[in-house]
């Protein structure tokens, strides 16, 4: 009898020969920490909410966004986006549009009307918020997702703090801020407008709180001493922002001068050009190079004519004239007078400087430490020197932005619950980072980043017309896929497909695991993972 060309095996006939006891080492899905999630100060969880907005459900998108920031359209206006910076796709082509896909995302919770998720239950304990800017409002937001019954003490007669009277219309419309502070109003959250705290030992006693978060905005502008003429025109820069907001726009003139050279600098020089000045100059000690103001925002406002004297002072000021006296750095960076002077022609001068923040309010507080203006706290909890008081955002140590606000008062948020609680908030433990060097990006398309439009230069300076424009529902589509799920399953079916031995299973939709018996550890899996997110461990022996 002919032998037959081929043997198949019964289908299943081959499960008795259990091939895993052939390997040296095993593999095991693992997640890593991807730098945009790393460098967030607001903790966002960036790679997680990017995911879902990839697939088109941008609702699950911004609820997983709000999970950490209940400010994502501010935020996508105002935040100088340092995960951009760190992502990994810039080093393939250009980093992914974070920052305009979270706008997309805020604006469109507005347009869509969606709201919080109201407290699974009440704690019945009292929380006093002293201050509604992005911090206070922060942690107002989370402790109240808690179930805590919060009040926000503001002084001002608008919610936003600094963003409302610090940011000019034209980078953060108040519509928006407006829209997101109405939005955790709505979810239980009591807003005392007009209500300045003096004291907050009493305070705490007199509306019977448990606990305490300070959050009041360095509003102060700071002074320096310039010899002037009587008759010189001198304004603080935090004056002038704020009267655009709830006053009179100020006189400054057709010449403007701004000495200083963090944002605020720049933000009043740009308003001045839209008040109708013909020239706006920064005059600032050092150079370019060591500007704290972000890069972004000089280069839109020398776009709009504003001028820079670079390595320059104000000497002396009289009505009219500005005497400035040339600067060099020394070795170590720091501005020194060269003794050479000129004359710049300005109808106003406006100081800034910096800001520091009121702590009036703490007087008779024991336990507290006050450095430097600023007040003392645990890094990782908030929490003062005084029991159940928490401090974050201007008022404390750290780089003052509505990014880090909005993370301190998350961070308090959470531990101020713990400490309520009676119990102590045990750090997560963070997996390793995801680098670059783990992925394969061969299997990812060219897709160069898409860039936000910009208001026509030429009308810009004519009002106070938003600049930055948002993404168009197919470009945030498509900048939210550009992201490389660094170190962490994307689903791609990868590791299901290139398994020889039909290792890899697929137990849920999206979710994969390896049937040790039959896996020989060839580890092509790994080798083969998009993004990183398989690691080959050894076998215990």
């Amino acid at each position: 009898m002919d032998k037959p060309f081929a043997i198949t095996l019964d289908p299943g006939s081959s499960l008795a020969n259990k091939t895993g006891s052939w390997r040296s080492e095993r593999p095991v899905y693992t997640d890593r920490l991807p730098p945009c999630n790393a460098t967030c100060p607001a903790g966002e969880d960036i790679q997680g909410w990017l995911f879902r907005a990839e697939s088109g459900d941008y609702e699950a998108a911004w609820r997983h966004l709000v999970r950490d920031n209940p400010l994502p359209a501010v935020m996508g206006r105002v935040c100088y986006h340092g995960c951009e910076a760190a992502c990994n796709r810039g080093k393939l082509d250009e980093a992914v549009g974070i920052n305009s896909v979270e706008r997309f995302l805020g604006d469109e919770a507005i347009r869509r009307s969606w709201a919080f998720d109201a407290p699974a239950a009440e704690t019945g304990q009292r929380v006093l918020v002293v201050g509604a800017g992005p911090s206070g409002l922060s942690a107002a937001y989370h402790l109240r997702r808690m179930g805590h019954a919060v009040t926000v003490a503001e002084a001002g007669t608008a919610a936003g703090g600094m963003m409302r009277y610090g940011i000019p219309k034209y980078r953060l419309p108040r519509e928006v801020l407006d829209a997101e502070v109405a939005r955790i109003v709505a979810l239980g959250v009591e807003l005392q407008l007009g209500t300045r705290v003096d004291r907050i030992a009493e305070a705490m006693q007199a509306g019977g709180y448990d606990a305490a978060f300070l959050a009041v905005g360095a509003q102060i502008a700071k002074r320096a001493f310039i010899p002037a003429g009587d008759s010189a025109r001198i304004l603080d820069a935090v004056a002038v922002l704020r009267s655009m907001e709830d006053g009179e726009p100020p006189f400054l003139g057709r010449r403007v001068a701004v000495y200083g050279g963090g944002n605020t600098a720049l933000d009043v020089a740009r308003t001045a050009k839209r008040l109708g000045a013909t020239e706006a100059v920064i005059v600032y000690r050092r150079t370019r190079e060591r500007m704290p103001a972000h890069d972004l925002e000089v280069e839109e406002a020398l776009e709009e004519g504003v001028q820079v004297k670079w390595l320059s002072t104000v000497a002396h000021a009289e009505a009219g004239t500005l005497t400035i006296e040339k600067m060099r750095l020394d070795e170590h960076g720091k501005p020194q007078p060269t003794g050479e002077y000129e004359t710049l022609e300005a109808d106003s001068l406006v100081l800034a400087l910096g800001q520091d923040v009121d702590l009036a309010l703490l007087d008779g507080v024991p336990g507290l430490d006050v450095r430097d203006g600023v007040v003392q706290v645990d890094p990782a909890t908030m929490m003062t020197g005084h029991p159940g008081l928490f401090a974050g955002g201007d008022m404390v140590p750290a780089e003052r932005n509505v990014t880090v606000a909005v993370g301190h008062g998350k961070r308090a948020a959470r531990h101020i619950d713990a400490w309520l609680r009676g119990t102590v908030l045990e750090p997560a433990a963070k997996h390793g980072p995801a680098l670059f060097e783990r992925l394969n990006p061969w299997y990812y398309s060219d897709a160069p980043k898409t860039e936000r439009e910009q208001l026509e230069l030429a009308r810009r300076t004519d009002g106070f017309d938003e600049v930055q424009h948002g993404l168009t529902e197919a470009n945030a589509l498509f900048e939210a896929r550009r992201c490389l799920s660094c170190g962490n399953c994307l689903q791609c079916d990868n590791c299901y497909g290139v398994c020889p031995d039909n290792a890899v299973k697929k137990p849920a939709p999206g979710r994969y695991a390896v049937d040790y018996d039959y896996c020989k550890g060839c580890g092509l899996c790994a080798v083969e993972c998009p993004c990183g997110a398989i690691d080959m461990v050894a076998e215990s022996t």
